[in-house]
């Protein structure tokens, strides 16, 4: 462990830190891939929406600006669940996505994993978005590519939520779904996965992910305001191809589009 910075687990090939700060630290080495992680909900749904073929623009929580940024790149702005209407269908719910009308583009802010996204793709990082809907897809689709190595980490970030204090509160629904990808990428032989990382694999192994993400807190509040289909969206484990990979600003569906980052562009 000599001249190892203890924090960035760099004997290891798939590594896990959580929220905004930890996927900074981990995204330094621009040799790997970020894996962000945000279930209940924006991960979940970018795999609905780029499975559609949309292309989905990551952009910080709402601060009055995203709408004057939708309208420079010829998207369509998401709303807030409860500001849904006939004419802005397009809200951070996985389920309203799904019968929502097709947009070419659409931006989609987030408090967590959006905002984590877009960060990390100013910093130059390659990022996926992953779920529990295509931790299979992504862990394939990074393997083929050589990913998962100490020299080629896959670095898993969960978004986690907020305290009201802004504090990151660490969230089951995002331990499971990172544990959903590296539990694959151990199956196909990927790693050695660091302790956090096989600590998040033994916790979405040893459990039911549908009865977690009902009773988990995050659950539990989707309940409360009426939106318990996101949670069934969101435990379709292994149910999409999906893989969203950012590039030029946007996560677009690359086990379509194979090529589509490049680090040129």
């Amino acid at each position: 462990m000599h001249g190892e910075r203890w924090w960035a687990q760099e004997s290891f090939g798939v590594r896990l830190e959580w929220g905004p700060t930890g996927a900074e630290r981990l995204a330094g080495d621009h040799s790997g891939w970020l894996v962000v992680v945000d279930v209940l909900s924006f991960t979940t749904a970018v795999t609905v929406a780029t499975e559609r073929g949309i292309q989905v623009l990551p952009y910080p929580w709402r601060d009055g600006t995203a709408a004057a940024f939708a309208g420079r790149r010829q998207a369509a702005l998401a709303v807030g669940r409860r500001q849904v209407t006939a004419s802005t269908p397009w809200s951070l719910s996985p389920a309203a996505l799904r019968g929502a009308p097709f947009v070419p583009r659409l931006v989609l802010p987030s408090p967590n994993g959006s905002t984590i996204a877009a960060a990390a793709a100013g910093r130059g990082t390659r990022v996926v978005a992953a779920c529990l809907r295509n931790a299979g897809a992504v862990a394939r689709w990074l393997t083929e590519r050589g990913a998962g190595t100490p020299g080629r980490p896959v670095m898993l970030a969960p978004a986690g939520e907020r305290w009201p204090d802004t504090s990151l509160r660490p969230a089951l629904e995002d331990l499971l779904g990172a544990g959903a990808v590296a539990a694959a990428l151990a199956d196909l032989g990927t790693g050695p996965l660091s302790p956090e990382a096989n600590a998040a694999r033994a916790a979405y192994l040893a459990g039911d992910p549908m009865a977690a993400l009902t009773d988990c807190s995050s659950g539990r509040e989707l309940r409360a305001g009426g939106f318990a289909g996101d949670i069934a969206v969101a435990a379709e484990v292994d149910a999409s191809a999906s893989v969203p990979l950012l590039a030029e600003g946007a996560f677009t569906n690359a086990a379509v589009d194979p090529d589509g980052w490049n680090p040129s562009r």
